[in-house]
C-alpha cells in the first residue's frame, strides 16, 4: 500500500482553492493589488464615499503599481496578461467599485481606443503619461437619450476646411471633469455618416463639463456630463483607424472583461464581512453563525462567489488564448454582477442594522453595483446579447 498525504483543510475564504489555480506571477500581481488597497483604499473609502469624492492623487499611485493600462503593450504599460488584469481589477473592486471604475475607464476605454485605434503621434504623446497616472482620461459614447442604443447618438462632427467641427453632449462620463483628454465618439458628416472618435485635450475652446451630483451609487468617483459647443479641432484629433461603431464597442467590450472579476472582488468583500461579523456577533447566548438560516445564507455567498471567480478565471483564459467572444463576456457580466449584488444583499441582512452603516463595507458595495449592473451594458441588454447567440435571432430591433 502506498502513503496517501492527508487531504487539505477547507480554507472558509477561499473554498475551492482558487489560489491554487493562479501562476506565481498572477498571484504576485494579485498580492500586490490587494495590499495597494489595504493600505490606501480601505482605511479612507467610507469617508470618500460619505464625502462623494476621489483623491486624484490615486491616479500616479495607481500607475506606479503598474495597473493603468497594464493588460496594453508598450507605451510605458505593462503588457500583462488578461488575466493578470482581471485579478488587480477583483482586487480593486474589493476596495470599491469606484477605485476600479477609474482604473479600467483609464486603460479599457480611454487608453485602449488610443492604443487600437488611435495614430503613432496620439500613442506616443498621451499612453506613457497615462500609464504612469500623470495624465487622465474619459470616454465619451453615452448621451442622455443614447445609452444601450449608441448608434442613435445625436454628436455631430462635420468638417470645416481641414478642421472638425464637434457639437453635442455626453453624459454619465466616469472621470469627465478630472480628465485631461476625452475621448468622443460622434457622427460625422459624410454620404453614408461614419462613427468617429476624437481626442479632445482638456480647456480646448468650447469643451466643458460638469459634475453630476446627489448620487447614491458609485460616489467615490468623478461622474460628468460632456459639453461640446462647436468644439474645433484639428485633423489629426481624429482616431485614423475606424469609422464604425466597432471602434467604442471593441473598448466597451474590454471594460466589461474587466468588470466581469470587479464583481468578484466585491462580493468577496461582502462575504467576508459577513462570515467574520456572524462569527463574532452574539444572540441567545451564542455566535449568530451557529444558526441554520444564518449557515443558509453563508454557504450561499460562498458558492457565489467561488463560482463567480471560477468563471471569470475562465474568461481570463480564453482571452490570453484568442478564443474570447464578446457574447461570453456578456455571460460573465450579466452572471458575476446579478449574484454579487444578491450577496450584498444577504450580507447586508447577516449584519442587521450595522450593515447600512460605513463601518462595514457591505452597503457601499451594494449601492455601487446597483450602477454596475446597469452601465457599460445593462443586464437586460446583455441577456438579449446571449440570446442572440442562443437563437441567432436579434431582438434589438
Amino acid at each position: 500500500m502506498t502513503a496517501t498525504a492527508p487531504a487539505p483543510k477547507i480554507r472558509p475564504k477561499d473554498f475551492l482553492g482558487f489560489d491554487q489555480l493562479l501562476s506565481d506571477e498572477e498571484r504576485d500581481i494579485r498580492d500586490t493589488v490587494r495590499a495597494f488597497v489595504a493600505d490606501r483604499v480601505l482605511p479612507n473609502v467610507g469617508e470618500w464615499f460619505e464625502e462623494a469624492r476621489i483623491p486624484l492623487e490615486l491616479a500616479p499611485e495607481l500607475g506606479k503599481i503598474g495597473v493603468l493600462g497594464m493588460h496594453l503593450e508598450g507605451y510605458g504599460c505593462a503588457g500583462a496578461s488578461a488575466t493578470a488584469y482581471g485579478l488587480a481589477c477583483m482586487e480593486l473592486e474589493a476596495g470599491d467599485s469606484g477605485v476600479r471604475s477609474l482604473v479600467s475607464v483609464q486603460g479599457s476605454l480611454a487608453m485602449f481606443a488610443i492604443h487600437r485605434w488611435g495614430s503613432e503621434e496620439h500613442k506616443l504623446q498621451w499612453l506613457p503619461r497615462m500609464a504612469a497616472g500623470e495624465a487622465i482620461g474619459c470616454f465619451g459614447l453615452t448621451e442622455p437619450d443614447a445609452g444601450s442604443d449608441p448608434g442613435s447618438m445625436r454628436t455631430r462632427a462635420r468638417r470645416d476646411g481641414s478642421d472638425w467641427i464637434l457639437h453635442g453632449q455626453k453624459m454619465w462620463i466616469t472621470n469627465g471633469s478630472a480628465a485631461d483628454v476625452a475621448v468622443v465618439w460622434a457622427r460625422s458628416d459624410g454620404d453614408p455618416p461614419t462613427l468617429r472618435g476624437f481626442l479632445v485635450p482638456k480647456g480646448t475652446k468650447g469643451f466643458t463639463t460638469q459634475d453630476i451630483h446627489r448620487k447614491l451609487s458609485l460616489r467615490a468617483s468623478v461622474t460628468s456630463e460632456l459639453l461640446l459647443d462647436d468644439v474645433r479641432l484639428p485633423a489629426d484629433a481624429m482616431l485614423p483607424e475606424v469609422a464604425s461603431l466597432r471602434g467604442p464597442l471593441s473598448c466597451l467590450n474590454e471594460a466589461r472583461y474587466g468588470i466581469v472579476w470587479g464583481a468578484v472582488g466585491a462580493a468577496r468583500a461582502c462575504f467576508e464581512a459577513a462570515l467574520d461579523y456572524s462569527l463574532e456577533r452574539r444572540q441567545f447566548d451564542r455566535p449568530i453563525a451557529s444558526f441554520q438560516i444564518q449557515q443558509q445564507k453563508l454557504a450561499f455567498m460562498s458558492l457565489e462567489v467561488n463560482r463567480g471567480a471560477l468563471l471569470a478565471l475562465h474568461l481570463g483564459r480564453m482571452k490570453d488564448d484568442g478564443r474570447l467572444l464578446s457574447e461570453h463576456v456578456s455571460m460573465g457580466k450579466l452572471a458575476n454582477v446579478n449574484a454579487a449584488l444578491e450577496v450584498a444583499r444577504n450580507a447586508r441582512q447577516v449584519l442587521g442594522a450595522n450593515g447600512v452603516t460605513l463601518e462595514y463595507p457591505v452597503i457601499r458595495h451594494m449601492n455601487n453595483l446597483e450602477s454596475v449592473v446597469t452601465y457599460e451594458g445593462t443586464a437586460d441588454v446583455h441577456a438579449l446579447v446571449i440570446g442572440n447567440a442562443l437563437t441567432g435571432i436579434n431582438a434589438f430591433r
